[in-house]
C-alpha cells in the first residue's frame, strides 16, 4: 500500500500535520531531529523548518534540496503504527524518529 504524503500543514513549534494518500493523517513532532545533529541542525532555524514542501513525485516531505523524510517513517509516527518490515534493519537511523 502506498503511503505518500499528499498534504502537510505547519501547526506550531516543530509540529506538522501530515496527510497520506490512503486518507490517514496525524501530527508529527520533529523536535526529536534537533538531537540528531548533522544536517538536522538546520531545523534550529525555525524559518528553515517552516519552509518545507511535498515532493509530489516522491511523496516525501522535504526541506530545500538537502533534507527529506521518508513517507513510511512519517506514517509510522503520525498514525502510531509500526514501520514496514523492510525498514526494521534501519531503526537506529535518525530518519526513523524512534
Amino acid at each position: 500500500m502506498l503511503r505518500d504524503v499528499i498534504s502537510a500543514e505547519y501547526k506550531g513549534d516543530y509540529k506538522i500535520k501530515v496527510t497520506f494518500e490512503d486518507g490517514a493523517s496525524g501530527l508529527v513532532d520533529f523536535s526529536k531531529y534537533l538531537l540528531e545533529g548533522g544536517i538536522f541542525k538546520k531545523f534550529k532555524d525555525m524559518e528553515f523548518f517552516k519552509n518545507f514542501r511535498i515532493h509530489k513525485e516522491l511523496g516525501v516531505l522535504t526541506w530545500g534540496d538537502e533534507i527529506d523524510i521518508a513517507p513510511e517513517t512519517l506514517y509510522s509516527v503520525a498514525t502510531n503504527s509500526p514501520l514496514p518490515e523492510w525498514m526494521n534493519s534501519q531503526q537506529g537511523s535518525p530518519a526513523n524518529m524512534r
